[in-house]
């Protein structure tokens, strides 16, 4: 059975990871017959925002105890990761990925990696085992992996430029699409970064967790 490491960003799409992203991740995960195990990086949240109305609260919450909320505390700090231990490796999104596990949301093209997640991601990488990533996350596979081919939704946009200031690939898509770079071995998927409906979001991470499977088993 193969074996995939899932890291979330907390929970909540404001300051922590996507849930119907995250849901939709992990349950594909399961309808493909493969094994997850979640990781997260035991640490505050850039901010904590309140869902109701938007605004930023006064308090501190740990991202690894949040992201514990989505997988049912079956989740492991991210220090725990080993590359050799899974298949592919597989991020949401949610805002907090660009707070949380990178610093896009405040620094642009500026941005830089959280170490402990740049890690995970470049030793994957380097061992030539595949990485999905959905909605805003493929920033942080973009900034980390020269000439890899991405998509964060639509063309025209900030985010599109700085993909390729970085030296990377945008690729546009629409819902549901799943921009596969084999060479890389990196896959990706929109999800809210276009105007999806939950149903959109759930196609795109199914077709995204399939697309790894066929990698790993053309490999094979």
């Amino acid at each position: 059975m193969k074996r995939f490491a899932v890291i979330l960003a907390g929970c909540g799409h404001k300051d922590g990871a996507e849930i119907h992203e995250a849901v939709s991740l992990l349950l594909s995960i399961d309808q493909h017959g493969c094994e997850y195990q979640c990781f997260a990086p035991s640490r505050q949240q850039a901010d904590v925002i309140d869902h109701a109305t938007g605004k930023a609260m006064k308090e501190e919450r740990n991202v690894m105890v949040e992201a514990a909320r989505i997988a049912r505390g079956n989740i492991l700090p991210i220090e725990q990761f080993k590359a050799e231990d899974y298949d592919a490796l597989f991020f949401s999104g949610g805002f907090g990925a660009a707070k949380n596990l990178c610093d896009y949301a405040f620094k642009g093209a500026a941005m830089e990696v959280k170490p402990d997640v740049a890690r995970a991601i470049l030793e994957m990488n380097e061992a030539g085992k595949p990485i999905g990533a959905m909605c805003i996350a493929p920033v942080m596979l973009a900034r980390l992996i020269p000439d890899v081919c991405v998509t964060l939704g639509a063309e025209g946009t900030e985010v599109a430029e700085h993909v390729r200031e970085w030296g990377a690939n945008h690729v546009q898509t629409e819902n549901g699409d799943v921009c596969a770079d084999n060479e890389k071995r990196v896959f990706t998927t929109p999800a809210y970064m276009l105007n999806a409906t939950i149903k959109d979001v759930y196609d795109g991470a199914y077709n995204m967790v399939e697309a790894v499977i066929e990698c790993l088993d053309v490999v094979k």
